[in-house]
């Protein structure tokens, strides 16, 4: 993980998803991960995307109410990470309106030809941080690990009928 660009963050504001191991190569779980328009089949958090994941590209997504509601709402990050099979990651940047800030980082780790894990975190970062964390951190951490088991059953499932 050392060669990857992820910073160190403060762990009282960092969420961590479980970690899954995925019985297909990790080529076939990056496909997933980037194929956005098939969000809405797997994906129980983000339900829709749009990006070109060119670097600072924005990221807009329609994100699943997972506080209780059954709406969706919008949201925009921007692409500041790509490690081809390896990571993908988009961060909310502060603005004049909001001193929100936070980074996604999506990690597949190799453990084979045809196995790798995954796992995301997201940091909260800036003044508000550990507000958020407060707010958000346990909603964030159910809809992370809810994501890496979909992923796991989307990867698989795909990876399994090719080698049909």
């Amino acid at each position: 993980m050392s060669e990857l660009s992820i910073p160190a963050y403060d762990p009282a504001t960092l969420v961590r998803s479980i970690t899954v191991e995925i019985e297909a190569p990790a080529s076939v779980v990056w496909e997933v991960l980037t194929d956005l328009d098939k969000y809405s089949h797997w994906n129980p958090l983000c339900v829709a995307a749009r990006s070109t994941l060119e670097m600072g590209a924005p990221v807009e997504m329609m994100l699943a109410e997972y506080t209780g509601g059954t709406e969706v709402y919008p949201y925009t990050e921007y692409v500041c990470a790509v490690a081809p099979e390896r990571l993908l990651s988009w961060e909310l940047r502060p603005t004049e309106v909001s001193a929100q800030a936070a980074r996604r980082d999506q990690v597949i780790e190799r453990i084979s030809e045809n196995r790798c894990s995954y796992f995301s975190t997201d940091a909260f970062l800036g003044v508000e941080a550990r507000e958020i964390m407060a707010e958000s951190g346990a909603w964030v951490k159910r809809a992370f690990d809810e994501t890496a088991v979909a992923l796991k059953q989307r990867s698989e499932s795909l990876y399994t009928d090719r080698c049909r």
